[in-house]
């Protein structure tokens, strides 16, 4: 699944094309995705003028002079393709500009595409129930400690939790964690605050390093432009079951909450 990193090389990708683009056609070659596509897209974003984009946690946002914003989730397996040479039965919504065709591409219709009142965006329901943005001001030490408090659940499956930190997803975290030297499975409450300390600059790093990387190419992802990304020849634990740490121990691999963890059980505490 596209990741935070993803989805921001993502919106950056489509930004170099489309800020400041009108869309001269938008089609529709299905009626819907992993929901209905809004009945309006097509009238709304047919003339419109694109004036910014942004992304909300693995959300990316397209916004429109119309004050209404296309709001995309790439789901398991999607992506935008820019200038493609054909358009295949998995391109469910095309965008024309004057020079450009931006398709999204998704074979497994997972994603899904939404319209919503740009003024209105922090309220929609997806977004009001998100936690801080983890590369923004609001996600701190004291947020965490505070999210955290009397919590018995191990800290990575907190740390997963989109109400208490929006977009952070299974393989930053692992990341994250282990550049902290933090246990995943310790119970989140009783992770000190000196610990939180170190835990919020791994979590910016290793999501800045993964974004100027082109994200993490793993199954279908690729960039907009086809490039791969190449964040995963950095991982320093995900996927590296058995193989050594530095600190001279070696990496295992749990499963918490149905999902696989690779960590460091000599330098991770």
């Amino acid at each position: 699944m596209p990741e935070l990193p993803e989805v921001e090389t993502t919106v950056r990708g489509l930004a170099h094309f489309l800020d400041s683009a009108q869309i001269t056609r938008a089609v529709t070659h299905r009626a819907d995705m992993r929901r209905p596509f809004p009945p309006d897209l097509v009238q709304t974003l047919t003339g419109a003028t694109i004036t910014g984009l942004s992304r909300r946690a693995k959300y990316g946002l397209i916004h429109t002079d119309r004050e209404r914003s296309l709001v995309f989730h790439l789901g398991m397996s999607g992506r935008w393709r820019i200038d493609p040479d054909d358009i295949g039965k998995h391109d469910h919504l095309v965008l024309e500009t004057a020079g450009h065709r931006f398709a999204l591409c998704d074979p497994r219709r997972f994603g899904s595409v939404d319209l919503v009142n740009t003024q209105q965006l922090e309220q929609w329901p997806p977004f009001a129930a998100m936690g801080p943005e983890p590369l923004g001001p609001d996600l701190t030490a004291e947020h965490l400690r505070e999210s955290f408090s009397v919590r018995k659940q191990a800290i990575k499956l907190m740390l997963l939790d989109q109400r208490i930190v929006a977009g952070l997803g299974n393989i930053y975290v692992c990341e994250a964690l282990y550049r902290a030297h933090i246990n995943p499975t310790k119970a989140a409450g009783r992770v000190s605050l000196a610990a939180l300390q170190r835990l919020v600059p791994a979590i910016v790093s290793v999501l800045q390093e993964a974004i100027a990387a082109g994200g993490s190419s793993l199954r279908d992802y690729a960039q907009p432009d086809g490039e791969l990304g190449y964040f995963s020849k950095n991982f320093d634990v995900y996927g590296r079951e058995g193989e050594s740490c530095p600190c001279g121990g070696t990496i295992r691999r749990i499963n918490q909450g149905g999902r696989s963890t690779w960590y460091c059980p000599k330098c991770q505490r």
